[in-house]
């Protein structure tokens, strides 16, 4: 099971995959405008009390909004011991705090502490539309109709999903399913892609993957 370990500074962006036991912590630095990988499994997002385009109290209000983070153990990282800091972060929806900056033996210090704790379930299930996805299943449904798809395209469509309407180039697709290491060349996607375009077609769901020339692709929820 991957368990996903957000940071919203650069540190996010130098930290290996870890794995313990029968969980991979798949570690991505969070942007302002969320994960820009696909988020399945539990999710864990560690966020600076001033980021470089938002405060990390915004940063909080906007994760617990979004459906991909909405249950997500947000652990505030604070500059100082302030009392009335510690406050404002649980009220913007922080469950935890630290005092920064942090290394990655504090992160999965308190993360594989939680998850021995048990009882943080991530959201199994995830709808867009007419478009049901069951990840406890690995299966997903087009207006109730089970959709045929290999363990790549089931990803590739769980991450267009939450992110609908928005260009995806092949780099950002290869980022986010985590398939940089080794690489596989890009044309790689569009075998996907057409893989997955198949499907959707066959259970009556429409061109909803569009090409955007020179660009990369689109999934369209109009």
């Amino acid at each position: 099971m991957n368990v996903n370990i957000f940071i919203t500074s650069e540190f996010g962006e130098t930290l290996n995959d870890f794995e313990h036991g029968d969980r991979r912590y798949v570690f991505a630095r969070l942007f302002s405008e969320g994960p820009r990988r696909l988020v399945e499994g539990p999710v864990y997002a560690f966020v600076d009390w001033i980021m470089d385009d938002l405060s990390g109290l915004e940063m909080c209000r906007r994760l617990r909004v979004d459906p991909r983070t909405r249950n997500a153990h947000i652990t505030i990282v604070l500059e100082a011991d302030d009392a009335e800091d510690k406050r404002r972060a649980l009220r913007a929806g922080a469950d935890d705090y630290v005092f920064g900056p942090v290394d990655r033996t504090v992160v999965l210090d308190r993360v594989v502490a939680r998850q021995g704790q048990g009882g943080y379930r991530a959201s199994e299930h995830f709808e867009k539309g007419l478009l049901a996805i069951d990840m406890a299943a690995r299966q997903a449904r087009w207006d109730d109709k089970p959709l045929d798809l290999r363990p790549n395209e089931f990803r590739l469509l769980h991450f267009f999903a939450q992110n609908p309407d928005r260009v995806l180039t092949r780099r950002d697709l290869i980022a986010a399913l985590g398939k940089q290491d080794p690489p596989i060349d890009e044309r790689t996607v569009d075998v996907w892609i057409g893989r997955l375009r198949r499907t959707l077609r066959a259970a009556k769901a429409g061109e909803r993957v569009r090409t955007v020339r020179s660009l990369g692709y689109v999934y369209d929820t109009h």
